[in-house]
């Protein structure tokens, strides 16, 4: 028997077979291609975007210089896939709906849809008990062969992925900060921040931004952002931060420990990927402290664990992804509680790729970097 799949399209794209469209593609570290590939066909279930923004990570930028959380090395398997599309921070249009996805995901032709950027099978152990951001296959868009990423002008949701429906009222270079900031909500759930906490971001990039506007909502007794430039300490502030403080210009620990009556924080959550403040982090936290980490890390970090057990009993906690922080992501950034205006520093297009991702690894002059496609704005 044949089985005949119902797929809705715009009228401009049914009425003929559609052309190539204009991707960059992964092959190796440093090496990232402008290509043109077929655009994805949808079956059931699946839905095609058109990509109206594309923002680039810091993931991103260590992938491309070879970071070997990525690539491998002996303590690490090979995570990318390539040749492979990037990109996991998006938002799109949608265009073409497989059969069942418009009424599983409340979509209509011409709506805009965001997708968590993982794609979970929902077989595993940990989908199984809705940890699905810990899901084994691990499809992350923009690393694997069956998550092809947003660095393209259509991309295709595919069945299993988690969307949701994006207000027309948010403008594309606002809501592609959705991804990253429900990273930094996840991040801070983490914490377990109570009305008395004195809690410490460190770093404030994307993630430490949206940390820092995701914690004041849970309104800690002080919150404290850190950052090597003023002028993102500066950002920190209109996202909430109480204090400010530069460790390139004073001792942060010791100020820390000044506003705490010599104890220290009790929430520290690091959002630079870099050793110094991981080790800056356990000398300011109180004993019986929450660390949180959230960051890729481009080489490894050495500290005497002797602080973590002995010396101060912490709980240490990791944070992946934003599982369940999607929906919440989305009223925030609605409602205009983080100062996007100054977030998004850099918009480019596509083809301006490797120069944005130069400027997310040189940070001193920008904090998020976004993409648009040939014909979007």
């Amino acid at each position: 028997c044949v089985t005949h799949v119902r797929v809705s399209c715009v009228p401009s794209l049914c009425k003929s077979p559609l052309d190539d469209m204009e991707c960059v593609v992964c092959h190796a570290p440093g090496d990232y291609r402008l290509e043109t590939r077929p655009i994805p066909e949808v079956g059931e279930g699946e839905v095609l975007v058109r990509v109206l923004a594309v923002g680039i990570c810091a993931g991103d930028a260590k992938c491309y210089a070879g970071a070997p959380y990525f690539w491998g090395d002996a303590d690490h398997p090979m995570y990318v896939q390539p040749p492979v599309v990037p990109g996991h921070e998006f938002i799109g249009e949608v265009v073409k709906l497989g059969s069942g996805a418009g009424e599983k995901y409340g979509l209509e032709l011409g709506d805009h849809v965001v997708s968590e950027q993982i794609v979970p099978c929902w077989d595993c152990r940990f989908c199984k008990r809705g940890n699905y951001n810990m899901c084994i296959p691990h499809d992350v868009y923009g690393f694997h062969q069956v998550s092809q990423g947003a660095m393209a002008t259509y991309m295709k949701y595919p069945r299993k992925a988690m969307n949701y429906k994006v207000p027309k009222s948010i403008p594309a270079w606002k809501a592609v900060f959705i991804e990253p900031l429900a990273c930094s909500i996840h991040a801070v759930e983490l914490g377990d921040i109570g009305f008395a906490d004195v809690v410490v971001v460190s770093g404030c990039g994307p993630l430490g931004l949206g940390m820092v506007a995701a914690a004041r909502q849970k309104s800690p007794k002080v919150l404290v952002a850190l950052d090597l430039f003023d002028w993102k300490l500066a950002v920190a502030s209109k996202c909430g931060a109480d204090v400010t403080l530069n460790p390139s210009k004073c001792n942060v620990v010791e100020e820390v420990k000044r506003l705490t009556e010599g104890f220290g924080c009790d929430v520290y959550i690091e959002a630079t990927g870099h050793p110094a403040s991981v080790k800056q982090g356990l000398q300011m936290i109180v004993k019986q402290g929450r660390f949180v980490e959230f960051s890729v890390f481009g080489s490894e970090t050495s500290v005497n664990w002797t602080i973590i057990s002995d010396a101060k009993e912490l709980t240490i906690r990791g944070g992946h992804c934003g599982p369940y922080c999607y929906p919440k992501a989305i009223s925030m950034i609605e409602k205009d509680q983080l100062p996007m205006e100054d977030i998004i520093t850099h918009k480019l297009s596509l083809r301006e790729v490797v120069k944005g991702i130069s400027l997310v690894n040189s940070s001193s002059e920008s904090i998020k970097v976004v993409l648009f496609p040939e014909g979007s704005t």
